[in-house]
């Protein structure tokens, strides 16, 4: 899931913190590494669902190759809940575009989870989750009614809201990069990071 990276209208948390074309800045990197790194591998079909509804013909901004649907209106849950009714039969796994660390290995897992069990979640740093997927058979649960999005409860809320016959997995925990401090915590890791490789 995305929004069409435009000044003033991306990250607005982050940019409190850090400026507005700091975080767009970000979330453009953070967009093009994540479809470059999640988009074309064999293993599954990656599908765009964009925002806000007008930028899906957008094609100077999307990358060339990968299918676009609109996220619609509604609440995130809502916009959550179009890929899962509308893609092809099978399981269907949702990113955002802010998580940096996520790779290949997360997706594949959360595909392998759901071989066994119903629903997937990858629980954030901050209460709220940078991952969910669902295995839709023999139906898609109901899910996201009465989530406080943007809160620390996301999560637990989310799970909460679920029936008790659902089998749900819980993936390593990540940070989607939201505000100041979780992009000052991305910031160093990246830095070590470069430093250990140097």
């Amino acid at each position: 899931m995305a929004k069409v990276p435009r000044l003033g209208r991306v990250k607005r948390r982050l940019a409190a913190d850090i400026g507005a074309i700091g975080a767009l800045g970000f979330y453009r990197s953070s967009l093009a590494s994540v479809v470059r790194r999640l988009g074309r591998d064999p293993r599954w079909k990656c599908w765009l669902y964009v925002s806000p509804e007008g930028s899906v013909k957008a094609l100077r901004v999307w990358p060339r190759g990968l299918p676009r649907r609109t996220q619609g209106g509604g609440d995130l849950g809502a916009r959550m809940r179009r890929p899962l009714r509308e893609l092809p039969a099978g399981p269907v796994v949702i990113v955002g575009s802010d998580i940096p660390e996520i790779e290949r290995r997360h997706i594949g897992d959360a595909f392998r989870a759901l071989g066994s069990h119903d629903l997937v979640f990858g629980p954030a740093a901050d209460g709220g989750y940078w991952l969910v997927g669902a295995r839709r058979r023999p139906r898609l649960p109901p899910l996201f009614h009465n989530v406080r999005w943007s809160s620390a409860y996301a999560l637990s809320d989310t799970l909460a809201g679920l029936t008790r016959d659902l089998r749900v997995a819980l993936l390593p925990e990540l940070d989607d990069v939201d505000d100041g401090e979780s992009y000052s915590r991305w910031r160093k890791r990246t830095q070590l990071a470069r430093f250990r490789c140097s």
